[in-house]
């Protein structure tokens, strides 16, 4: 898969790839879109491309800066369309969710916390495995105004995106070689995953006297 991955980083479509799959895995979170990302930063960070200039010939290496801003963006964008689906959607999105105790439970922590001006929540979902999907999903079923989940999207998808980065491209200049670099990131990555996932698990602390 790596070899598949590294044959296109060095053309210009990489860039709509990571796009379309940081998009699309709200909905598919089986889409490799974080792997992709490594894949593009190790690529830039083994061909020493790291700023704007590309290198010459029929070939080219992705833009450190511009790989950030894509997957950044379009981690947003993917959140804002989950967020409108389950905001206008009917009573089979309704039935899904009520049979689903993680979407439950998460609506209800994702409910209380950006009630309560702070949304910790939906950063740390962005990093564990279907915890964009079920947090994006959680807070357009409970109606939360676009201002209260908006700011702690951007958050997230600037705090995942700006992660997967720097675990290819340092991952690479420290190992030295694309390939490792890529493997350790990805195993990085996933180990942020789940821990993410057990943070996003464990039981909302009660106050003390409720």
């Amino acid at each position: 898969m790596f070899e598949t991955l590294g044959s296109l980083t060095t053309s210009p479509w990489i860039y709509a790839v990571v796009a379309l799959s940081v998009v699309l895995d709200v909905f598919l979170p089986v889409l490799p879109s974080g792997v992709l990302v490594i894949t593009a930063a190790a690529a830039a960070a083994a061909a020493g491309a790291a700023g704007p200039v590309p290198v010459p010939g029929p070939e080219q290496v992705p833009d450190i800066l511009a790989l950030l801003v894509i997957a950044t963006t379009s981690s947003v964008l993917g959140d804002m369309a989950a967020f409108r689906l389950a905001r206008r959607g009917g009573a089979r999105l309704d039935r899904a969710i009520a049979r689903s105790r993680r979407l439950t439970r998460a609506q209800e922590r994702l409910g209380t916390a950006l009630a309560r001006g702070g949304g910790a929540l939906v950063v740390i979902a962005r990093f564990a495995p279907a915890g964009r999907s079920v947090v994006s999903l959680g807070a357009g079923k409970t109606h939360r105004k676009v201002m209260e989940f908006l700011p702690w999207s951007v958050l997230a998808g600037m705090a995942w995106a700006g992660y997967s980065v720097a675990l290819g491209y340092f991952g690479t200049q420290w190992l030295g070689a694309a390939w490792l670099g890529t493997a350790v990131s990805v195993l990085a990555l996933f180990a942020a995953g789940a821990l993410a996932a057990f943070l996003v698990r464990r039981p909302a602390p009660t106050a003390a006297g409720a």
